[in-house]
């Protein structure tokens, strides 16, 4: 069982508050600090692109990602003593091919999804691609980006899940709490402010449909590759003006900004219809248990699933 992973580490649950309660107190203080100043966060990120360009500006933004990355996973190592394999998955390794199939997956999704808007809005887009600045941002993207959705994994679906999910001794706590948190990081991004409350309903729709798959498939690989394959294509393929990450992407969204039924489109139909081929591939079975049982007090072995 993934969540019981935990116990391969010295448990203690004082162990599982500074992490989290430091990064969620810094997005926390980020946000509260920003609308009692009354930040205009769109403003900012025009200045700063004019003082040190989208890929400085993409550069700024990836970076605290290594260190965040870096001490969680410093954290689980030395101070819980648990394995990063054990934080990963049930499985005897990791299973790559997980990865990149969803990846792949994801990839494909977003890139036949844009071209099918552009072709048939072409004046909702700019072609925006220019040699130079694009390929120093690809090498960029391929670094920092998995970086960055790989600390939100681990941070959401890994050492949080597991956390609560030991604390409280079952599933549909960590997976609900887990994926509210996820979305309430996403409360100071730019876009919430152009879009307005309900493209919440995506952050933590996205949050739970990652806590799913991650419960059912008993291990992180499909999140993390999901998760890669959506911040990179998109920062690569299309970017616009009001979002947290604007780009020299290859094309420009120049089209007014709405928060009408689109944006729960991926919430209640592609999330679904991922699911579901998921679901058919691994033979995911048992599924009220995984999502919803309880977690007892046996112990682990090693090996908890053989493939």
């Amino acid at each position: 069982m993934y969540i019981t992973q935990g116990r391969k580490g010295k448990l203690g649950m004082w162990k599982y508050i500074p992490v989290p309660l430091g990064f969620l107190g810094l997005m926390t203080l980020n946000y509260i600090i920003a609308k009692m100043m009354h930040m205009d966060t769109e403003a900012i990120l025009k200045q700063q692109i004019e003082l040190i360009g989208k890929n400085g500006l993409f550069l700024e933004l990836m970076i605290p990602f290594v260190v965040f990355l870096g001490g969680l996973l410093f954290w689980v190592k030395f101070v819980h003593q648990q394995s990063i394999l054990s934080l990963t998955t049930a499985r005897k390794k990791i299973d790559w091919g997980r990865v990149f199939f969803i990846f792949v997956l994801m990839a494909t999704f977003i890139i036949t999804s844009t071209g099918l808007s552009y072709y048939s809005n072409p004046e909702d887009y700019i072609y925006n691609f220019e040699p130079v600045p694009f390929f120093i941002l690809l090498l960029m993207a391929i670094v920092l980006v998995p970086i960055q959705t790989s600390f939100e994994e681990y941070m959401f679906r890994g050492y949080l899940m597991q956390g609560l999910g030991l604390a409280t001794k079952n599933k549909w706590i960590p997976l609900v709490v887990t994926s509210v948190l996820f979305g309430v990081m996403h409360a100071a991004n730019p876009e919430v402010e152009t879009l307005g409350p309900i493209i919440m309903v995506f952050y933590i729709g996205t949050g739970l449909f990652l806590g799913i798959i991650t419960l059912m498939d008993e291990g992180m690989e499909l999140a993390l590759g999901f998760h890669a394959a959506n911040n990179l294509i998109t920062v690569l393929l299309v970017t616009a003006d009001w979002t947290a990450l604007q780009t020299n992407s290859i094309l420009l969204d120049v089209s007014e900004p709405g928060a009408g039924y689109e944006i729960l489109i991926p919430v209640f139909v592609i999330f679904p219809l991922f699911i579901f081929i998921l679901a058919k591939k691994y033979k995911w079975t048992n599924w009220k248990d995984k999502l919803f049982g309880k977690i007892g007090d046996e112990e682990i072995t090693e090996e908890i699933i053989q493939e």
